[in-house]
């Protein structure tokens, strides 16, 4: 029997079946504005029969941006274009999601597609900040150490933010401590070689993500789901680790964390990484046996078998998929007729929808 098009609960949230739609940067808006690409981007997808479309990384302050083309919710004026495109997920059956995020040493950079270097102030560039002034690499410049003012700074705005997501409609928040950007800078020993309670120890270098998921549930509503998204390992030796990630998890389970988004990678330029189908999947499932945490898989997932696969055999409760979906807006239709499982085609797509 197929799993895929189960149901999926988060909270009082439904998902109507276990496609997600990870975050992905556009690089495409201005000032953090939202703009018409973001609107016709979403909406082609929450159409195309996803369950869960989560919003690419969205800044908490201006600094954290990756690039100046990033979305932000530091400021009241970005809540109506981000609120537009969480109501008409809604209107089509799909929950909307936004991720919170701060990029940290790797802040201020050329937009996606082009050069990925430090940009000079006459760029556009602006100052990054770390929990040490180690840089992410040549081309990168280095940061500025968050002084325990700053990091408590950081705590705020992203508290300020979900207050925004909440107004805007969002029926899910995922806080961003993947990929190499701020959190997952304090969790590595890599990036992370302070000597005061955000640094040395398991406890110290996770304490930031702890004390941001505790104000952000806090504010958040109890209704409503609350997701992580973690580099399960940096790939490299003495770096953040597979088994530092379920006992992490562990700890966020019981600060209210309703679901795990495992990729793994990011944090240095030089990690040696087995890219394959499926590659990420192994990690999901032993935070979701080992830590008893619900998961979303990621990584290569892209025939409607190979991600049927991940949930019948319990690696994770629901799969994302990234570049597939960016290819074909509509392949959880598709899986769904691949499958025999008669997905919910809208109304004015029905005549392709026969066969």
């Amino acid at each position: 029997m197929s799993h895929l098009f189960d149901p999926l609960k988060l909270r009082d949230i439904t998902l109507k079946n276990r496609i997600g739609i990870p975050p992905m940067c556009q690089y495409s808006a201005q000032d953090g504005m939202a703009a018409d690409w973001h609107f016709v981007h979403y909406g082609s997808r929450a159409v195309g029969g996803a369950g869960l479309m989560i919003v690419e990384a969205t800044a908490v302050v201006p600094e954290g941006r990756i690039s100046p083309g990033d979305l932000g919710l530091w400021k009241d004026e970005q809540i109506e274009p981000l609120a537009k495109i969480a109501r008409f997920a809604r209107e089509q059956g799909c929950v909307a999601a936004i991720q919170l995020a701060h990029a940290g040493r790797k802040a201020s950079v050329g937009l996606g597609w082009g050069e990925q270097r430090t940009l000079r102030a006459d760029e556009g560039g602006w100052q990054s900040v770390a929990p040490s002034a180690i840089s992410f690499g040549e081309g990168y410049a280095v940061p500025h150490e968050l002084s325990v003012a700053g990091i408590a700074e950081v705590v705020a705005a992203f508290v300020a933010a979900a207050r925004r997501a909440v107004v805007a409609g969002f029926q899910a928040i995922e806080i961003h401590a993947a990929h190499g950007y701020l959190m997952h800078q304090f969790l590595s020993p890599l990036s992370n070689q302070r000597t005061d309670a955000y640094g040395g120890s398991f406890e110290n270098r996770t304490r930031l993500l702890r004390e941001v998921v505790t104000a952000v549930r806090a504010v958040w509503p109890e209704s409503l789901p609350l997701l992580i998204r973690l580099s399960a390992t940096d790939w490299v030796e003495g770096g953040w680790s597979a088994d530092e990630t379920v006992a992490l998890c562990r700890d966020l389970k019981a600060l209210g964390v309703d679901l795990a988004d495992i990729s793994t990678a990011g944090l240095v330029p030089t990690a040696k990484i087995p890219v394959g189908p499926g590659f990420q999947t192994e990690f999901a499932a032993r935070v979701r046996h080992e830590a008893g945490l619900p998961t979303a898989a990621v990584g290569l997932i892209t025939s409607a078998a190979q991600a049927d696969h991940v949930l019948r055999t319990g690696q994770a409760d629901m799969v994302l998929l990234g570049r597939e979906i960016l290819r074909n807006p509509y392949w959880p239709q598709q899986a769904a007729q691949e499958l025999r499982q008669g997905g919910a085609w809208p109304n004015q797509y029905l005549r392709a929808a026969l066969r």
